[in-house]
């Protein structure tokens, strides 16, 4: 079997086919780089103990030869496929499409291919997908979800590394890597007090998700700190969804008239108390400012009028779950949640 690229023929201009080119293989790559046919495999094939130098010597005399190794070749070397599985349980893709693009791009700097199977958040779609990532011989496996709820762990179904981005696997012994929803919920708190705020209320979504209970907590505290309590003297809960942030707005303004910042648990919350406090003559900034979390571009660059909000760094995310899976593909499996900042992006709405 060959590390070759394999011949290649070119039409000359009277139409016929010009002789095929030499094919590049495994021992040119060595002579350019001057080591041995079994270094240049090793440094190829990210095996042995090599110096970074020598690595580095071997891969610029492969991209300069333009060689490429046949990949038969290089799975039957290493006992891996140079392959892995993308699960996702959000049909929607709304969170989980920016951490497998992040995943992606991790991912094929080096040049492993990627399957992608969506479960649409059915069980047993999901254990179908399983079965045939497992037929393919994956080497490993990422699992994004759509909110940042625990979910059942995978482990029984697999016996490949398994890496859960954004929805943090149930079990202490997987790797999970999610965004710092507490951390994000602080800094715009901090934010809103720095401008001067002290009266701030807190929109978000259903008390049941993991996300609402996170980010109110937070925003308790963070008032608490600065010897503050919550406008309307709750939190209010509710639906991720404008026509509720419409609604909700409306208590806060009922139940605390003199409420100067209101904190939404998402993009969408925030949107719908823009449009209604614009409706009842309340100025965004000047009489209320306003923050949102998500940093969903459609609608914080739409809102009226553009508005600050947290960013989750979805892409960061997925980029930090590919590394931690090619880590445990190569034997250096962490556990535990790892959880990433998340970053406060400042518009005129504060």
């Amino acid at each position: 079997m060959s590390d070759s690229q394999g011949s290649r023929r070119e039409a000359r201009p009277d139409g016929r086919r010009a002789p095929a080119r030499p094919r590049v293989t495994i021992a040119d790559v060595a002579a350019l780089a001057g080591v041995s046919v079994g270094t240049a495999s090793k440094a190829l094939n990210n095996r042995g103990k090599l110096r970074a130098e020598t690595r580095s010597r071997v891969a610029d005399a492969a991209r300069q030869l333009g060689f490429r190794p046949n990949e038969m070749a290089r799975s039957l070397l290493s006992g891996r496929s140079f392959t892995v599985g993308l699960l996702t349980t959000d049909h929607v893709g709304r969170f989980s499409l920016p951490v497998l693009l992040g995943a992606e791009d991790a991912l094929g700097a080096g040049e492993i291919s990627v399957f992608l199977c969506d479960t649409r958040g059915d069980a047993i779609r999901e254990r179908h997908h399983l079965q045939a990532l497992a037929s393919r011989r994956v080497d490993g496996i990422i699992v994004a979800g759509r909110r940042t709820d625990p979910r059942p762990p995978l482990r029984q179904f697999l016996d490949v590394p398994v890496v859960y981005a954004m929805a943090p696997s149930q079990s202490a012994q997987d790797l999970s890597v999610a965004p710092d929803e507490a951390q994000g919920a602080r800094e715009a708190v901090r934010h809103l007090i720095a401008a001067g705020r002290s009266r701030i209320a807190h929109i978000t979504g259903p008390a049941r998700h993991h996300s609402s209970q996170v980010r109110a907590a937070a925003f308790r505290r963070t008032l608490a700190e600065a010897g503050l309590a919550p406008a309307a003297g709750k939190v209010l809960y509710g639906e991720w969804n404008e026509p509720w942030g419409r609604q909700a707005v409306q208590h806060v303004l009922h139940a605390d008239p003199r409420c100067d910042a209101v904190f939404c648990g998402s993009d969408q919350i925030a949107r719908g108390a823009a449009d209604s406090l614009r409706e009842v003559g309340r100025t965004v900034p000047g009489d209320i400012a306003l923050a949102g979390f998500d940093n969903w571009d459609v609608m914080a660059t739409a809102c009226r009028p553009p508005l600050t909000t947290v960013d989750m760094a979805l892409g960061e995310l997925g980029r930090a779950a590919a590394v931690r899976l090619l880590e445990a593909i190569d034997g250096r499996a962490r556990s535990g949640v790892e959880y990433l900042p998340c970053r406060l992006v400042i518009r005129d709405s504060t």
